[in-house]
Order: structure tokens, then sequence, then C-alpha cells
């Protein structure tokens, strides 16, 4: 079996964002089987998909190894994210020819389903009190909020007086959610340091599930290490991160305690896998950032199998999405595993504009082998 061609089609709502992509990748073999992914652009799919024309699609970590060394370069963010919307499509591929979900390829389901958060509530009223309280009841561990996003479509944000709100907003979901309840918020990378220490200080007697973001991206490698060692608070970080080598460091030392990589954005499922590992190994969470339907499918299979702390962002609920039957199986606040074949997710082509069709390989570049044929770098 060879791979025949890939192809990317834009949805109808498709999100320009490029580490929120929606944009659907199928990978379709000479034997008429056609893997699914998620992510990417026109331009940072097409190099990588040249790559698998003509190649056995079985041999995953290989095609991972071969589209990311062969233009020599390292990937950017926004070519690993399309990078990893062709693995996601690789491992549906796999799953639906040997007739298995895929998490049943990577071992097994460690948890019998996925806790999620919600961001704004399910209703239950205008205050964070009663937002907090509905989503709870109806089945979230969790509810989050933003940092004192201002109101009525200002721009002028004031960041020392914007984290006395932020205590103000906190209180209220503390009370929603309850005694025992979960809450956590998002600082969106919206303080230099000094008002994410204040910010964080403010919020230990309050108890927060995690404080997300609470530098700019930029400064997470410095800011992080020393914010870890002034507050109590657990923090968070990573929905822009691209492969493990952005914050390894990070996990390592523990100055995480969940790190926010996701699916496509860090290379898909072969690397998702890696983070893991190294997640598991140093007892770090994982709190996946929410990028699109079938990536959130996707995240059910691979973090089902972590035996670590696992949190969803997710706010789709049951919405129904024109160009996807079947994709997350969501209930009562929770994302559940599922035994479809690959990744349990079906495509209905109709509502989609293909706006790249690649059927001819990539065959100028030069890659180095070692002696038993793994890649290596030119």
């Amino acid at each position: 079996m060879k791979i025949a061609r890939v192809r990317a089609y834009a949805p109808p709502d498709l999100n320009p964002i490029f580490n929120q992509s929606n944009m659907v990748i199928t990978v379709e073999t000479d034997a008429g089987i056609t893997g699914i992914g998620e992510g990417g652009s026109k331009d940072t799919i097409e190099q990588c998909a040249g790559r698998l024309i003509g190649k056995d699609p079985q041999f995953i970590e290989k095609l991972w190894q071969d589209m990311y060394r062969s233009f020599f370069y390292p990937p950017g963010r926004e070519k690993i994210d399309g990078l990893g919307g062709l693995d996601l499509a690789l491992w549906d591929l796999k799953g639906k020819v040997l007739n298995q979900p895929v998490h049943a390829l990577l071992g097994g389901l460690a948890r019998n389903y996925c806790e999620c958060y919600i961001t704004g509530g399910v209703g239950g009223g205008p205050t964070y009190k009663e937002r907090a309280q509905a989503a709870i009841a109806a089945g979230y561990r969790a509810f989050r909020i933003d940092a004192a996003s201002v109101k009525n479509g200002g721009t002028t944000f004031n960041a020392r007086e914007r984290i006395h709100q932020v205590r103000r907003d906190c209180e209220e979901v503390r009370e929603g959610v309850g005694k025992d309840g979960d809450w956590l918020i998002d600082f969106h990378q919206r303080f230099d340091f000094a008002d994410a220490l204040r910010g964080c200080k403010l919020l230990e007697d309050l108890e927060p599930f995690l404080v997300e973001d609470p530098v700019r991206t930029e400064a997470f490698l410095e800011d992080i290490p020393k914010l870890r060692k002034q507050t109590t608070v657990p923090l968070a970080a990573g929905e822009e991160w691209g492969q493990r080598w952005d914050f390894n460091k990070l996990v390592e030392n523990h100055d995480l305690d969940y790190v926010r990589a996701t699916l496509p954005n860090v290379g898909g499922i072969t690397e998702m896998r890696k983070i893991a590992a190294i997640c598991e190994t140093h007892f770090v969470g994982i709190v996946p950032h929410f990028t699109g339907p079938i990536a959130e499918a996707a995240l059910v299979h691979v973090l089902g199998t972590f035996p670590g702390p696992v949190l969803f962002e997710y706010n789709y609920q049951s919405r129904k999405i024109p160009y996807l039957p079947q994709y997350a199986d969501f209930k009562d606040g929770k994302l559940w595993p599922n035994e479809r074949p690959g990744l349990g997710v079906e495509l209905d082509l109709k509502p989609l504009k293909m706006i790249a069709e690649i059927t001819q390989p990539i065959t100028d570049r030069i890659l180095y082998y070692r002696p038993d044929g793994s890649i290596t770098n030119w």
C-alpha cells in the first residue's frame, strides 16, 4: 500500500489563526483507504505532503522524521502544525487498516473518560458565581475564566488595576464551584513579571486548579522558574509551543505543574507520545489547548493512554459540525473514548472547499541514513 494523494480542505468556518487551524487534511492510498487529519495551512502542508507521496504509510515514525528533516532547517511552529495535521491522518489511516481505534495501537486506555473544563459556562446566569455553579452541575470537572478582560469593546488594559478585578472575579468563581470544586484562570500573557507574581499571590488562598500563561511566552523559560519559587499556585503554560524542545527544561525541572501542549501543534500524535513520556517522568500533568474538533478527537486517543493527570479544554459541548457527522464523543461534561477504527471521525466533504491537492512526490532532497537505515541529518 502506498500514499497516492494528499488533499487539504477549508471548512466553512476556517480559523485563520495558525495554531488553532481547523483545516481538514486527507491522506489517500492506492488501496482506497483514507486517513483524516486537521491543522496547518496550504503552504505548510504542501512541502511535507510531497515527501509522503509514494511512501508506505505504516512507517509513521520514519515518515515523521523524513518530513521534519528533509528540508534541513527544523520546522518552525507554523510548519510543525501542518506536519502534525498530516501525522494525525497517518494514525487515522493506520487504525482503519488494522480495524482498531488509535488508543488500542498506543497501548490501550489508562482512563475511563477525559475530564473537561469549560470557559464562559453553560448558562446559569450573568454572574461568574452562577456560571461556575452551572458548569459543575453539568458534569464539568472545572470552570475557567480569563484575566479580567475589558468589557463593552474597550481596549485599554491597566494591568495594575485589572489585577484587583481578577481577585474579585475569582472570589465569585470560588463561591460558585464550592469549597471543594475546581476552577482555573488564564492570565493570557497579559502581565509582566511583577504583576503576574502579584496576581498569583493574590489568588493563593482561593486555591485555583492552575494559573495559565502567567507571563509572555517569550519570557517563559526565564520567568516561569522564578514564579515557581515565589508562589504556591499551580502553573500551566504552552498552548503556543511547538515540539518538545520548546519546553522540555521547564518540565524536567518541574517549573510547570501542567503543560498546555496540544495537537496538532506539537507535530501530531507521534510527537505528543514523547511529550507525554517526559511529563510522566517528571510528574507533570497535561491540559491540552483546544484547537479543532478532529484534533480534539485525536487527543482523547493519545491522552486516554497517558497515566498522568489530564484535563481537557472543551467548549463545543454537543454542537453539530456540518462536515463531521462523527468526531469526539461528549456527554455530561466529559469526553469519552470510542471503539471506532482510527480516530473515530467521519467526514462529509460536501461542505468543504478543496484548496490543495498533492500527487507528485518531492524527490530532490538529500537525506543521510545511519548504517542501520535510520534517518540522520544531511
